[in-house]
């Protein structure tokens, strides 16, 4: 009884830690450059870790182009998320709001993604008639930019206003250029070099920068730039942030970047083992442990999310065969034991067990904390 109640004291502790913070709905009025409106911002804030967002939504005048211009669904939750992370960094989550894009529209993005031609002045990546081209030419002149993604933040003054206090660009860079072969159509591939994807990121910032500065509303917002290099299409974990700036409201210009280093590698693989021997034999470890008791296991695979080569956070997926509800609790249970066994505290964990109906359990513990939460689906 005792040790039950000291389990149950551990899990309301785990519950009011990760507690969004509550309060009352509060409304301001929302300033832009035509417009004066009511606006009410949320009174849940699910952690400080994410921005509240300002109702009623309004939707990104580029909504829902980047499906249809990166084609890995990873990449596209990655650079969206990861640019409010790298926001994190020039806008306080607990002083501004996000809202989508408002400046970047739709029209604006396929033409720069697009290659410069006559009919297309606006076009960033380099001229190339893909009508007549031949293969070599097409290798010779890839593509490197794929999306331009834009994020605001919205600031509230003493008045209880808020306007646009600040703007986050993340440009999409291809790592492999894939085309058709013109003579006989056959799908080909360029690899194209990291040095490369850098060096045409930062020329394509360049222009991306003045063409901003070109609208009016943005006039005196600060800006920050930030550069993504896009994994292959049937890779499966995303690829990373590599280089950002900040451009204060008063410059027109890039003066310096700064180096992102982070990456996500996946486990099992050649590249964890080769690059990150220790966490790599934990995972092994950690999927010979669940071999050993449970015979309809069916594999494990982990994505390792690294800044400065150092883990922070470990996301576990485990598809497995269950053939009832006791089962699929036992088996969480012992899966929740082995996380804590192998993975130390300072290290994120996050780990998915499904079955062909779905999601059943999720298993979650943040870095720095002992205690994990576990939820079974019903």
């Amino acid at each position: 009884m005792k040790k039950g109640l000291q389990v149950l004291l551990g899990l309301l502790l785990v519950l009011t830690a990760c507690a969004p913070n509550f309060g009352k709905d509060e409304e301001i009025v929302q300033k832009t450059e035509e417009t004066t409106e009511q606006a009410i911002i949320p009174k849940y804030k699910i952690s400080d870790e994410y921005y509240r967002t300002i109702l009623p939504f309004k939707t990104g005048k580029a909504r829902g182009l980047v499906n249809y211009t990166i084609y890995n669904r990873l990449d596209i939750d990655e650079i969206e998320m990861g640019l409010m992370r790298v926001a994190q960094e020039h806008f306080d989550p607990n002083n501004y709001y996000f809202q989508e894009g408002q400046y970047v529209t739709s029209d604006m993005v396929e033409d720069w993604v697009g290659r410069q031609s006559e009919k297309n002045t606006e076009g960033l990546n380099p001229p190339l008639n893909e009508k007549t081209a031949t293969t070599e030419q097409f290798r010779e002149n890839p593509r490197f930019l794929s999306h331009v993604m834009e994020h605001n933040y919205l600031k509230k003054d003493a008045e209880n206003k808020v306007e646009l206090g600040g703007v986050v660009i993340g440009l999409a860079l291809k790592s492999v250029y894939n085309f058709n072969e013109p003579t006989m159509g056959y799908p080909r591939e360029e690899l194209i070099s990291p040095g490369e994807i850098e060096k045409q990121g930062k020329a394509i910032a360049t222009q991306v920068l003045q063409r901003l500065r070109g609208i009016k509303a943005l006039d005196g917002i600060p800006i920050v730039i930030v550069l993504f290099q896009e994994k292959p299409r049937e890779s499966v974990v995303p690829g990373n942030f590599f280089a950002k700036t900040y451009i204060s409201g008063n410059s027109n210009s890039i003066s310096k970047w700064e180096k992102i280093n982070e990456r996500y590698v996946l486990f099992p693989s050649q590249e964890g083992k080769d690059s990150y021997y220790d966490d790599y034999m934990k995972m092994i470890n950690f999927k010979s442990d669940i071999d050993q008791y449970f015979p309809n296991f069916v594999g494990v695979v982990g994505r390792g999310y690294y800044v400065d080569d150092q883990l922070q956070e470990m996301t576990i997926e485990i598809p497995i065969q269950f053939y009832g509800k006791a089962e699929i609790i036992g088996f969480t249970e012992y899966i929740t034991g082995l996380m804590l066994d192998h993975f130390p505290s300072y290290i994120s964990v996050q780990v998915y067990i499904t079955s062909i109906d779905g999601q059943e359990a999720l298993i979650r513990r943040n870095g720095g904390e002992e205690k994990p939460f576990v939820h079974i689906y019903r």
